[in-house]
């Protein structure tokens, strides 16, 4: 692989807003998913980070959360497919909004969270979810968890699909992501994530928690921008790709 992209979620604050870290991290990825006000952000957010990452060139992506701000969206919520369908059209819209404003067009959605884990493995939420991408504009690329039902479903849908792989997540020996309430969901050394990625991008593998190889695709690798040190990670990251000939772009 000669190419892979690389993502970070943004927009995920409210009210005032300084673009402070946003900003700063959009100069080392190719694509930023954009929080829809569902779990986080707000119409001044919203048009505030669409507008910086216009003026970067980068490829804009609605990211689709539950209705749970209290909980950031990553608390799990009983939902029907056809809630799944409504909230997803309804926030892809609303990004979508602030990017025709602002001259662009949108690129991609990933969902968010919760919604993301559980559409990775409840095939009738990922149908939903990607049927909900569809008839918005299928020209969109759907994001989703490599290998998961989330993205069968968008390649079922007749969409064009990123398989996302994670440089500071923990995999299961399915390929899943092990849960975020486990103390060993996060990888906090800097170069077992360096090496995590390349594994997956040249080897098509990642290591388990329990030691068994799970396999993979990297199309594009998802990087956290609330750590305390993500900017410097970004930046590693970036480094890393570029020493090994890989350059960063979305698909």
């Amino acid at each position: 692989m000669n190419s892979v992209d690389l993502n970070c979620d943004m927009g995920e604050s409210f009210g005032t807003y300084s673009l402070g870290n946003d900003a700063a991290l959009m100069e080392f990825v190719s694509s930023v998913n954009i929080a829809c006000g569902f779990h986080a952000g707000d119409p001044g957010v919203m048009r505030d980070t669409v507008r910086l990452a216009l003026e970067k060139n980068l490829a804009i992506g609605a990211h689709p959360g539950l209705p749970d701000l209290t909980g950031f969206g990553r608390r799990v919520m009983e939902i029907s497919p056809r809630e799944a369908y409504n909230i997803v059209v309804y926030q892809i819209g609303a990004l979508d909004g602030f990017v025709r404003a602002g001259g662009g067009k949108l690129h991609h959605v990933k969902p968010h969270g919760a919604l993301y884990n559980m559409a990775a493995k409840d095939e009738q939420l990922a149908q939903a979810i990607a049927q909900a991408v569809k008839d918005t504009d299928p020209t969109l690329v759907l994001y989703g968890l490599s290998g998961s039902a989330l993205t069968i479903a968008g390649e079922n849908a007749g969409l064009n699909v990123a398989n996302e792989v994670f440089a500071d997540r923990t995999y299961q020996p399915d390929g899943t992501l092990t849960p975020r309430s486990r103390p060993d969901a996060l990888i906090h050394s800097d170069e077992v994530a360096l090496n995590q990625v390349i594994g997956m991008i040249r080897e098509g593998k990642v290591r388990a928690t329990n030691g068994q190889w799970a396999d993979i695709r990297a199309d594009t690798i998802c990087i956290h921008g609330d750590g305390s040190h993500a900017l410097e990670f970004a930046r590693k990251i970036a480094q890393m790709l570029t020493q090994q000939h890989i350059s960063i772009q979305a698909g």
